[in-house]
């Protein structure tokens, strides 16, 4: 399996894509995209995806709807109709990389975004040191992110 990470969204980016700046609710879109090369399945559900930045700290990995509810959160959204936010959660699961089925031939390539928090919860900052580490997969992943 082969694995490659986009370079990270920027605040219009995020805008654009998905209707509300995530950068300042303190959630980063990873964009990966995973192309499978063997003849083993790989079941991406028992992998473990974990970002740190440079002083250790792991940032939560985030369900889409933990993601929308996180940015509601951030941005004072007290008040909100209940079909909007289910359509809002349906637009970032749209989005987001399927780690529940599993990695074949059948599907060589997947591509997505997962969605993580800041460990303070605060804003992203712009150049900080990240990594994205992959583990329970044949063999770990570590990849920078700048």
């Amino acid at each position: 399996m082969t694995v490659r990470v986009a370079p990270l969204l920027t605040d219009e980016e995020t805008q654009e894509l998905f209707e509300a700046n995530l950068p300042v609710g303190g959630v980063l879109a990873v964009r990966m995209e995973l192309n499978f090369q063997s003849g083993v399945p790989i079941e991406l559900k028992r992998a473990r995806f974990r970002l740190r930045d440079s002083q250790n700290r792991e940032w939560k990995m985030l369900a889409p709807k933990q993601a929308v509810s996180r940015i509601m959160s951030a941005e004072g959204i007290k008040l909100y109709n209940p079909n909007s936010k289910k359509q809002s959660e349906n637009d970032f699961g749209a989005h987001a990389l399927d780690i529940k089925t599993p990695l074949d031939s059948a599907q060589p390539k997947r591509q997505g975004f997962l969605f993580f928090q800041t460990p303070d919860k605060g804003p992203v900052g712009n150049g900080q040191q990240l990594t994205l580490v992959i583990e329970r997969l044949p063999q770990p992943v570590s990849i920078g992110l700048n």
